[in-house]
This record gives C-alpha cells, sequence and structure tokens, in this order.
C-alpha cells in the first residue's frame, strides 16, 4: 500500500473545490456539518488527503486529484439543441460530447446555457475557478445577441434597465443596445450580471414579448471569436486565463503547454468531432456590433 508520505496531500477543501462540487467556503461548511468522510471517518476542517484517499461528500465518492498546478480553460461554440450535462436521459447530445479527454481531470462548464440558446460556453480544469466565475458576488458580465420578436418601445427598455420582479427576485440588464432589424424581428446587445436559469428570456418575456433567438457572445474578458465555428472550441492562452482568474482573485497557474504530438492529437479529436456532426440547417447570424 502507498503510504501518505510517499504522494503530494492538500487541504481537503481546496482538493474539493478543484472538483468543481462548490466553493472553498461552501465546502468548509460541509466540512463543518459533518457532511464530508474521508476513508470512513467524517473529515475534520484542514485535513490533507491525496489521490490514495476515499473522500465522499453525503455518501457520494468523489475522485480526488492532488497537486493539479496548471490551469486550462477552453471555449465552446455552442449549437442549439444541446445540453448542458454530462449525460441526457433522453439521449440527446450534450456540450460534453465534442471535448479533448483530459488525464486524470475533468472539464468543468462555467454557466449554463439552455438547449435552444447558443454561443459561448467556457470549460476549464480548475473548479475553483469555474465557482467564483459563477458566482453573483463576482459581478462577472455575461452578454448576449438576442433577437426580439414583438414591438419594443423605449418604456419596455427602460424597465428592463431599472429592473424588474421575477418568479425568484429581482432581475435586470445592466447594458441594452439596439442593434438593428426589420419588421417584428429586432436584435438587441443585453449584458446580466448573474446566471439564473432563462433570465435572459424571462426578462424579456416580462415585457410581453418574446425571444425568437439567443446567443451568447461574451462571458468576463473573453468574447467568441469568428475562429471558433459552431461545435468547435479553442483552448485560451496564458494571457486571457490569467486575466480571467485575476478578475475573480485567484493567482495565476501556468496554461500548460503540449508537445507536438500532443497538438497533432487535439487537431484529430477537433476533425472528428467535425466529421462526424450531421449538417444543421444554417441560419443567418445575428448583427454585429
Amino acid at each position: 500500500m502507498v503510504s501518505k508520505n510517499e504522494v503530494e496531500t492538500v487541504k481537503l477543501q481546496k482538493a474539493l473545490a478543484q472538483t468543481g462540487l462548490a466553493s472553498r467556503r461552501e465546502i468548509e461548511r460541509w466540512i463543518a456539518e459533518g457532511r464530508v468522510q474521508v476513508n470512513g471517518q467524517t473529515a475534520a476542517l484542514g485535513a490533507r488527503v491525496s489521490s490514495v484517499d476515499q473522500v465522499k461528500v453525503d455518501d457520494r465518492l468523489v475522485t480526488i486529484s492532488c497537486g493539479a498546478e496548471h490551469r486550462r480553460v477552453l471555449v465552446y461554440n455552442k449549437p442549439e439543441g444541446e445540453v448542458c450535462s454530462r449525460k441526457d436521459n433522453e439521449g440527446r447530445p450534450t456540450v460534453f460530447d465534442r471535448l479533448p479527454k483530459l488525464k486524470g481531470e475533468r472539464w468543468i462548464n462555467i454557466g449554463r446555457l439552455d438547449i435552444n440558446t447558443s454561443g459561448l460556453l467556457l470549460f476549464t480544469s480548475d473548479g475553483e475557478l469555474a465557482n467564483r466565475l459563477m458566482h453573483p458576488s463576482y459581478q462577472i458580465e455575461r452578454e448576449y445577441a438576442v433577437r426580439v420578436m414583438g414591438e419594443v418601445t423605449t418604456e419596455m427598455t427602460e424597465r428592463l434597465f431599472k429592473g424588474v420582479t421575477l418568479e425568484d427576485g429581482p432581475a435586470r440588464f445592466t447594458d441594452i443596445v439596439d442593434s438593428g432589424g426589420d419588421g417584428i424581428n429586432h436584435w438587441f446587445h443585453v449584458v446580466i450580471m448573474e446566471g439564473r436559469n432563462r433570465e435572459v428570456r424571462r426578462l424579456w418575456e416580462s415585457q410581453g414579448v418574446k425571444v425568437s433567438r439567443l446567443k451568447r457572445v461574451r462571458y468576463g474578458n473573453v468574447i467568441l471569436s469568428s475562429r471558433v465555428k459552431v461545435g468547435a472550441w479553442e483552448e485560451l492562452p496564458q494571457r486571457e486565463v490569467d486575466e480571467l482568474a485575476r478578475q475573480v482573485g485567484l493567482s495565476v497557474k501556468p496554461v500548460p503547454t503540449h508537445s507536438k504530438q500532443g497538438k497533432t492529437d487535439l487537431q484529430r479529436q477537433q476533425r472528428k468531432h467535425t466529421h462526424t456532426t450531421k449538417p444543421r440547417k444554417k441560419k443567418p447570424a445575428g448583427p454585429q456590433r
């Protein structure tokens, strides 16, 4: 049996935060409430664990990966029709199907998009970064291009900017920009600071109009590039990953470099998913800002 002295250990709350289960502060509360076990014993705050330990949260086994000193972030251009879960009971395609494989780690999605929403979705190997970028206290902007069906008046946009009450509390757009359009369909670019379920759609519906198309184009400092085609992904470089981390008060970590063979393998995975993807009916793109 491997001795704990022979493997790297980290604090339990840090190791669990890295899995993307919750923030470190939330996990500390779980430990204090006795919901976390290590090797069959109720864990104490400050306990250290390694990859050879058996860790359970609410009796559910959690795979621990210690010592990850790097950070990876992917930009994925989600098509309509994919769900933001690892598996779907109805057999629908998921956003994880086309991502590159990780060894000893897993991709964690930063926020979600509903099945009928397309555009920018971020994934990371760093659970703590994911949790902070999603937490409302960090006020990370999410920008959407939205096509609205129906007449939109100045009074409507003023109400949406000042705030309206939805079934789960007050909500508002922090920015609304008219992006043009013809007839009953009109495009806007809007910004929200939270990621509540269907929040953009529900805000517009509160004014009696309907969202006919919705695409996320920005998350924090990351803008969806035209290089990233629908259903494709791109790994962020060190500079952009560091900017994301600084926005939520995290220290920087190196983005791993890939060998020539590693780059070839990633390109092969990209081509494989591109070739196996069923062609989708092409839709006109929204107006550019």
